[in-house]
């Protein structure tokens, strides 16, 4: 089952659980009232980098004639699409530089270069996700409708093709945001004019980024429109691909923790920081891979602090991680490709009903609650430590 108990499945008293919130509100803090200039200049030579980066590339394919120069171009089209979509747009439509007042650069004015509107990705991911991360029932991320990504998820024998869809999933993310985001948008909208709404909205954006990508840009490439149209499907598909493990990494590799609705029944600040921090995974990037994955790989960090710059993470992990030192916390961390084959063997193995899986559903690599710590010394027995010998999660998962 998933977590029910936040604090008792961390093995933190309501007292740790609140000096650690103060903690993180102090980082918090002290993140606002260092932006600057250093933190605008950032995203503004990000923005010029990659429309720089995006005409080149365009220009590129457009007067080579070589299958490598192809190649070259069309690579350098999805690092300029993957960098557009991590780096600018899911940044700034999280409102990480809406402190600035530029009108170019708000959350509520910028439109990404991806299938489905802004706008309702804001709701679905900015809302419904990161509030209610990996709440069963209400964060439609997990598994985005498609997939079993926890036991709690009831088995059907459409899973048993659940490898299948993870590769169609990943080569078509974009896709799979976009319906995950309209279903959303409209099944909270509350009369039949605004689903209309809701609709209209949603296709004119796959006729506009359909129409730039397939027809306008390749039609102005003249004769040689089908290598322009071949280049533009690579890029979104590298784009896509690279958007889907990041993703995917950040999300479900083992330590990413599920929980149910009564896990946020009167959850507190520091009990939603706590969720988020055992909710979340990182993987291990170097600056290169930090930038192009719009520094998610630092994903506890940006679910502890979803509205701050992502230039600002690589500092801040380095205090969240003292943190979960100091209250006997695990850091889930791991390099890119041991976090993928964690994620894949959990794809693999939901697909299975669970008559052919071993770990219980309370004990297992994927799915844990604080029922696998019942045999263990109660919590109220430990609330007199000190903090000095606070012994937490990480020393009960050790145990």
């Amino acid at each position: 089952m998933a977590i029910t108990d936040v604090p008792a499945y961390a093995h933190l008293t309501d007292a740790d659980v609140e000096a650690l919130g103060y903690e993180l509100d102090a980082i918090r803090c002290d993140i606002e009232q260092s932006r600057g200039t250093r933190d605008s200049n950032y995203i503004r030579r990000t923005i010029a980098f990659q429309r720089a980066l995006d005409v080149a590339a365009r220009v590129f394919i457009g007067v080579t004639r070589s299958k490598i120069a192809w190649t070259i171009g069309a690579m350098s089209l999805g690092l300029a699409k993957s960098v557009e979509n991590m780096e600018i747009g899911h940044n700034v439509s999280h409102g990480q530089w809406d402190w600035m007042n530029d009108p170019e650069i708000h959350s509520q004015t910028w439109e990404w270069d991806m299938a489905g509107p802004s706008k309702q990705w804001r709701y679905a991911h900015n809302y419904r996700h990161h509030v209610f991360t990996n709440v069963l029932g209400l964060d439609d991320d997990v598994g985005f409708g498609v997939m079993r990504m926890t036991r709690d998820q009831p088995w059907k024998k459409g899973y048993l093709l659940q490898p299948l869809q993870n590769v169609i999933l990943a080569a078509t993310f974009e896709w799979g945001i976009a319906l995950t985001d309209y279903h959303a948008e409209r099944d909270r909208a509350a009369t039949a004019r605004e689903k209309k709404t809701v609709t209209r909205v949603f296709i004119a954006k796959i006729a506009r980024q359909v129409g730039k990508d397939y027809v306008m840009v390749p039609a102005l490439s003249g004769r040689r429109w089908r290598r322009t149209l071949s280049a533009n499907a690579v890029a979104n598909l590298l784009r896509n691909l690279w958007a889907y493990l990041v993703i995917f990494c950040g999300h479900f590799p083992d330590g990413a923790e599920k929980f149910t609705r009564a896990a946020i029944e009167n959850e507190t600040r520091a009990e939603w920081y706590l969720r988020q921090m055992l909710g979340s995974a990182n993987f291990r990037a170097g600056r290169v891979m930090a930038f192009t994955s719009g520094n998610l790989c630092y994903q506890i960090e940006h679910h502890l602090f979803p509205d701050l710059p992502s230039n600002r993470l690589a500092e801040i992990s380095t205090r969240v991680r003292a943190l979960c030192a100091k209250y006997d916390l695990p850091y889930t961390t791991g390099g890119l490709a041991h976090q993928y084959l964690l994620t894949l063997r959990t794809i693999h193995k939901l697909a299975l009903p669970d008559r052919f899986l071993t770990a219980t559903s309370d004990d297992a690599p994927e799915t844990a609650s604080e029922l696998k710590f019942q045999d263990h010394a109660p919590l109220a027995a430990r609330s007199a430590s000190s903090a000095a010998c606070r012994r937490g999660l990480l020393t009960a998962q050790l145990a």
